[in-house]
């Protein structure tokens, strides 16, 4: 098989070739607009909507599902006009141009909700700019996720290549989930300013980012010249509406004909389903377990500073003993991590830091490595004589949002089960001892039946680095 790179991007094109540092560092850079929208909004929101501006728990949990339904609506439609663009201008990057550009104004939108406004009318005001954020974060973040496997066809290389970009994405983490709240603090009277402030200076970093990364993405490439079968980016348009089916029936067909893709996009929705519910109930953890709202600073630390130091070390064990042998280990790690955390339901206290960081470092394993078996897959498919990487990183990127979402919904709906009372801006409220428990459990018990699961479902993964390479050899 042909790769399909540019010599100008310095992609590698065979198996055995290594990608420039500038190649890999610029694609990473991506993953400070991906990591801080995943990381910021998941921290903060729910925690705006219900204790600045009045609006209930269950309301607020609907206004961000409602915005991740459309996310996941739209995914797959991005995933195909990806691979239009690519066939027609030879890069996917006008999509990530457009939504590097529009996401800083949506996100500021979204927290700028002036002061005084009716719950009713400031929930709407969130839900329309952070439906109009998760539209914009979708066309670069689609794309970005297909570009690895045309970046390198070399199966270690896509390893190294993810390493760094998780390296950033835990940088990101780091810097939006300790840096964001930190930010809002400096304005401790007026915390509605403090949200305001935090937004603007987010949204620049976050498209700084993700224009560096634009510049990776791989000009000059032809279109198949004769795919094997007609796919959404290739099929005769007709009308508009069934123009949009076709991209959804060409990824239901990915993941009906690639079982691989199927295992691995159920463990990683699993998965996020997990970590996006811990992530979501951070900030509750911080103020109502620890009791002290600025104590989300260090359960970040707690969980970034061991996932920079151990994301080198997935990579090679990956190399030794395969990445999906190292993904199982990271995914049984953060199980004894959220374990262990159950015990802070009866013994709350400044302990659950080192849980925290034993999930911090799984964490590590658990971005890198499934991200670096993805281009696999979609290799593995390709083989087949269809390009469906678009399609591929539409489907995957609607299945991460899924679960990320969901992690906020269930959260909310265990709060409004357990009592939860919210407040706005300024009014000190006191939590029943039946919402705290269910803070706990939230960040603990859910979080490790659902990495029980995630096993189960990567059980069912059997693609080898064998396969890849039998596939991969240069024509």
């Amino acid at each position: 098989m042909v790769s399909a790179t540019n010599p100008g991007t310095g992609a590698g094109s065979g198996p055995g070739d290594r990608l420039p540092g500038s190649t890999v560092m610029r694609y990473a850079a991506g993953s400070l607009g991906t990591g801080g929208f995943a990381t910021l909004p998941g921290l903060v929101l729910v925690y705006y909507l219900t204790d600045s501006l009045g609006v209930t728990a269950l309301a607020a949990g609907a206004i961000v599902t409602l915005a991740k339904v459309w996310d996941v609506l739209i995914d797959p439609l991005i995933g195909g006009l990806s691979d239009r663009t690519k066939q027609r201008t030879g890069s996917r990057r006008g999509p990530m141009l457009l939504g590097a550009i529009g996401l800083p104004i949506a996100f500021a939108l979204t927290f700028a909700v002036p002061a005084g406004t009716p719950p009713v009318l400031a929930a709407l005001w969130v839900l329309v700019a952070f439906v109009l954020a998760a539209t914009c974060f979708s066309l670069f973040q689609v794309p970005y996720i297909a570009l690895p496997a045309e970046l390198t066809s070399g199966y270690r290389e896509r390893t190294r290549l993810l390493t760094w970009r998780v390296i950033v994405l835990t940088v990101a983490i780091l810097l939006f989930g300790a840096g964001g709240p930190e930010l809002r603090g400096l304005f401790p009277e007026q915390p509605l300013v403090g949200y305001l402030v935090m937004a603007i200076v987010a949204g620049i970093v976050l498209s700084a980012g993700m224009l560096v990364a634009t510049r990776v993405a791989p000009r000059g490439i032809p279109a198949p010249a004769a795919p094997a079968a007609p796919t959404a980016s290739t099929a005769p348009r007709g009308r508009f509406g069934s123009g949009l089916l076709e991209h959804y029936r060409e990824g239901l067909a990915a993941l009906r004909e690639s079982q691989p893709f199927r295992a691995l996009l159920g463990t990683f929705v699993l998965q996020g389903l997990a970590t996006g519910l811990m992530l979501a109930g951070a900030q509750f953890v911080a103020r109502w377990i620890l009791g002290d709202e600025g104590a989300v600073t260090l359960l970040f630390v707690a969980l970034i500073a061991p996932a920079l130091l151990v994301s080198p070390l997935w990579r090679v064990l990956a190399d030794r003993i395969g990445k999906e042998r190292a993904f199982r280990l990271a995914s049984v790690l953060f199980l004894l991590a959220s374990v262990l955390l159950i015990g802070m339901t009866w013994a709350p206290g400044w302990w659950i830091l080192a849980p925290v960081a034993l999930a911090g470092a799984a964490y590590a394993g658990m971005q890198t490595l499934p991200m670096a078996m993805l281009p696999d897959v979609i290799s593995h498919d390709r083989a087949g004589g269809a390009d469906r990487a678009g399609i591929f990183g539409g489907v995957w990127t609607a299945g991460e949002t899924t679960g990320m979402a969901l992690g906020s919904t269930v959260l909310t709906i265990v709060l409004a089960l357990t009592g939860d009372v919210e407040s706005t801006a300024g009014v000190r409220v006191e939590q029943p001892g039946s919402a705290i428990s269910g803070i706990a459990l939230s960040f603990s018990f859910l979080p490790a039946l659902l990495m029980l699961a995630s096993l189960a479902v990567l059980a069912r993964y059997r693609l080898r680095e064998h396969d890849i390479t039998a596939t991969e050899e240069p024509a």
